[in-house]
């Protein structure tokens, strides 16, 4: 399995989702797309092997993905889609309060330069009421950038560890974010990210506000924030229209493309698999 494919515990969701349980998932048939990106739905610089499948999350992707030549492409959808059809509510729903805020990130290859000083002035000038913070483990393991959210009285946390290389994966990353945007009313960022669109699915208002930093190295290849800001500005501002963000997020999530469990196993390559089948 490419590891891509285990980040943020996207291949144990697709497990439990096709009833094989919440031990180690069997190795993916292709090369999920883990994370919402505006190109081909895969990690630019990364070599893959010819002829295998690249499955992706929405239609508008694996338009991208035909027009710079990538043809085995399948639409199914967002691990994050998954998720919520196996937690369609909350077994102890809790009344939404204040925001959950996602400042942009880096990750081991690549820092972000940015004032977080100044976001979190403009954070507090904008949120009407408690603001948590999340950021992202490698911004969360810096102490300083941590300390500052912190002292400005927000209540700061982490989803947990995407992984890398196969190791040390959080299998309830997905889980944890969703239980956690279920408590607020509010989804921001300063960047449109999957955290905005996991948000809008999981009944947030969205806001995308505020320097968006700037990720050193960055790939411009597919028009960057740039290019954001002006295909999606209706989804920019400290206010957005919700009927509008909902019917986006479904579009970008791919929720309409959710397989049945049997389809998914088939194109997963895991039809012939039950739990039994699975390694601890």
């Amino acid at each position: 399995m490419h590891h891509a494919n285990h980040f943020y515990g996207h291949a144990h969701v697709l497990a439990r989702y096709c009833g094989l349980g919440d031990r180690h998932p069997p190795r993916i048939n292709g090369y999920l797309q883990h994370g919402w990106n505006i190109g081909d739905g895969l990690a630019p610089g990364h070599p893959y092997a010819e002829r295998t499948p690249s499955l992706l999350w929405s239609e508008q992707t694996r338009r991208r993905a035909w027009a710079v030549g990538r043809r085995n492409v399948v639409v199914i959808g967002a691990p994050f889609a998954y998720l919520l059809a196996l937690r369609p509510t909350e077994p102890e729903p809790v009344e939404r309060e204040g925001t959950i805020w996602y400042p942009f990130h880096g990750w081991e290859g690549q820092h972000v330069k940015g004032d977080h000083r100044e976001l979190i002035a403009r954070i507090r000038d904008t949120e009407p009421g408690p603001v948590t913070v999340c950021l992202y483990w490698h911004e969360y393991g810096m102490r300083r950038v941590r300390r500052l959210y912190e002292k400005a009285g927000f209540r700061v946390i982490c989803h947990g560890y995407r992984g890398h290389w196969w190791r040390d994966t959080d299998p309830l990353f997905l889980d944890k974010q969703l239980t956690e945007l279920r408590r607020h009313k509010r989804v921001a960022s300063n960047r449109l990210t999957s955290a905005i669109f996991y948000g809008i699915a999981a009944g947030c208002e969205p806001a995308v506000y505020g320097d968006p930093m700037v990720l050193a190295d960055e790939d411009p290849t597919f028009g960057g924030t740039a290019r954001i800001r002006r295909q999606w500005p209706e989804l920019h501002g400290e206010s957005v229209h919700l009927p509008t963000a909902v019917a986006t997020a479904r579009a970008e999530l791919g929720t309409d493309h959710r397989c049945a469990p049997a389809e998914l196993r088939e194109l997963l390559g895991w039809a012939h698999l039950q739990e039994t089948d699975v390694d601890d």
